[in-house]
């Protein structure tokens, strides 16, 4: 049965903080996972932009492109370091996202250039199967960033990861 409703996991350790949901693959799934995600990251004192929108973008694609009838998708924060990361789940893992090159009067199309431009890196982790993950990061500034189990910057190693032309 596929339920409007989410579950968030409980925080027992502040130092860590990560946040988890399951949301339906539908546009209300979709806009709950940005309402979530807004609120979770005001519950932790981190700004709202860009992150917000990068969340938008993700659960749109995943609600729209990894739509599966009767599955859910998944959406999962977490900070380490300095590094706020954005984890989007889905159940087609044989659709990868591609840069589109929508044309000036489409209505669609432009939602990965967006988290490109938005994101300090972003990328695609295949499986277990039939599931993918579409995942960015984002970069906090260190005043607000509080360390945790002593990582680093840059939790992407080991994936695929889009090209930020932003990116130095």
């Amino acid at each position: 049965m596929n339920q409007e409703t989410a579950y968030a996991a409980p925080q027992h350790d502040d130092a860590v903080r990560n946040f988890s949901v399951l949301l339906s693959s539908t546009p209300r799934g979709a806009r709950l996972a940005r309402l979530l995600a807004t609120e979770q990251l005001r519950t932790w004192g981190l700004p709202l932009h860009p992150a917000d929108l990068v969340v938008a973008e993700l659960a749109a694609n995943a609600a729209t492109h990894g739509r599966v009838p009767g599955r859910t998708f998944r959406l999962m924060l977490y900070v380490i370091g300095d590094t706020l990361r954005v984890e989007v789940t889905d159940t087609r893992g044989d659709r990868l996202p591609q840069l589109g090159t929508a044309g000036a009067d489409a209505e669609s199309g432009r939602g990965l250039l967006l988290v490109e431009s938005l994101a300090d890196r972003w990328g695609v982790a295949q499986g277990p199967r039939p599931r993918k993950t579409i995942w960015a990061e984002v970069d906090l500034p260190p005043e607000l960033a509080r360390s945790c189990s002593g990582a680093t910057r840059g939790l992407s190693q080991g994936t695929q990861e889009g090209k930020n032309p932003h990116q130095t």
